[in-house]
């Protein structure tokens, strides 16, 4: 994909629907009793092997243009696959399918594409070997290929070493086979539609958080059924994030992004927005299955370095890259820290956006766990996206701002999370 710099982006968008909703809408709904009736599904690469995975293990599927219909067996209907589960190069998926298959009678092995197979599983393995999963690497390297045996679970707490939705999540599903309570306690509070979802179904699963507001904590009891449900995905804010960024850094444009999710464990890059100078509304708020969401107005704003640390940073730890382009046309400097979690993402998140930053111009140096960015002019280039999509889409709007034309290379991995991004830069045209 070649883009130059342009101005003038304006009108109306939806994005689409959240991608960890998504995953979770397949998998909670494969374990309920009922049918779970999902809208504004984010047909996605990753999401997509959601569906295959858990069609691998006896759910039936039915996929339509607008509606995914999951027909569920009940906490224990699942069925032992005849084939390994191929998760592609969802995390989100591994992890979290890794807790519901540690409660199974059954053996199963899982097993990704080669950039899946490099991130680290013994975040998962570990806490799950404590609660009696029968869990291993087959290569022995923390990594997958993952080998499941049936285990007789019981409940723990958790004392998670990182803030990380995946890894709270697979515990609290792997709770829902334990013989007691299961908790995990966070550093900071990662995403939470684990939980507010589970909920819905109707799992017995409660949240606090500590006096000192530094950590949080979320138990889960076993029940004997969930119940599927009918569900509306909201709009995924890192899907919004790129327009959000275009509207804000292309002269002359108005954006208005409809129906996104605004959960508040999700939402950090707009207060980074704010704290940068952007010009950012929220209209049309409101709460719809336990989700906040709002229409997001965004106009071309004269942006200011800042400094972006601490609890914020798992909320908005996807949105990093395109963060990372607004600072580097921002005037002055923007420091990103305690964001190591960066490097094990589909790619070295912080060598790869650095990486590309500095081959369009930028001032930028990597630390261990973040970044710092001196703001300036752009100048087109080529980008290696290391097929990572976030790349791929966040130097996409560096590109509308860079003097002279930009190539990003294999661009087609925006599939990944969402196929139809540089259509909807056509409608702002």
């Amino acid at each position: 994909m070649e883009l130059c710099n342009i101005t003038g982006l304006k009108g109306k968008i939806t994005v689409p629907g959240d991608k960890s909703i998504s995953h979770r809408c397949v998998m909670f709904g494969s374990i309920a009793n009922g049918t779970t009736e999902i809208h504004n599904f984010l047909e996605g690469a990753d999401c997509l092997s959601t569906i295959r995975c858990f069609r691998t293990l006896g759910i039936e599927i039915e996929e339509t243009d607008d509606t995914v219909v999951v027909h569920g067996k009940g906490i224990h209907g699942l069925s032992a696959p005849t084939n390994i589960l191929d998760v592609g190069n969802s995390g989100t998926t591994t992890r979290l399918i890794s807790g519901i298959l540690s409660g199974q009678p059954f053996e199963s092995k899982l097993s990704g594409d080669e950039s899946l197979n490099s991130r680290p599983m013994k975040r998962i393995i570990e806490p799950l070997t404590e609660m009696g999963a029968n869990i291993s690497s087959i290569l022995r390297n923390g990594c997958a290929p993952l080998y499941i045996c049936p285990g007789s679970l019981h409940g723990i707490h958790y004392n998670s070493p990182v803030a990380s939705a995946q890894v709270k999540s697979c515990i609290l599903l792997a709770g829902l086979y334990a013989d007691g309570e299961t908790s995990v306690t966070e550093p900071s509070l990662s995403r939470d539609h684990t939980e507010l979802m589970l909920r819905e179904f109707g799992a017995n699963i409660h949240s606090s958080y500590a006096l000192d507001s530094t950590k949080a904590t979320v138990s889960i009891t076993p029940v004997k059924e969930l119940y599927g449900q009918k569900i509306t995905v909201p709009g995924d804010i890192s899907s919004a994030a790129y327009f959000i960024a275009a509207g804000l850094i292309v002269p002359d444009s108005e954006i208005l992004i409809q129906n996104v999710g605004i959960n508040p464990t999700r939402a950090g890059i707009l207060k980074v927005c704010e704290d940068m100078g952007g010009d950012i509304t929220l209209l049309n708020e409101r709460t719809e299955g336990g989700e906040k969401l709002a229409d997001i107005l965004v106009k071309t704003s004269r942006l200011h370095g800042t400094t972006i640390e601490g609890e914020i940073i798992p909320t908005l730890i996807d949105e990093i890259p395109v963060i990372a382009v607004m600072a580097a046309v921002a005037e002055g400097t923007t420091v990103i820290k305690d964001a190591a979690e960066l490097k094990v993402k589909e790619t070295d998140r912080i060598e790869t956006v650095c990486d590309n930053l500095k081959a369009m111009g930028c001032m930028v140096t990597p630390t261990e766990d973040g970044m710092i960015i001196t703001g300036g002019k752009l100048k087109g280039a080529s980008i290696h996206t290391l097929l990572d999509h976030r790349i791929a889409m966040a130097f996409s709007i560096a590109a509308l701002v860079a003097e002279g034309n930009t190539k990003i290379l294999d661009s087609k991995c925006v599939d990944i999370s969402y196929p139809a991004f540089y259509d909807t830069f056509e409608e702002l045209l």
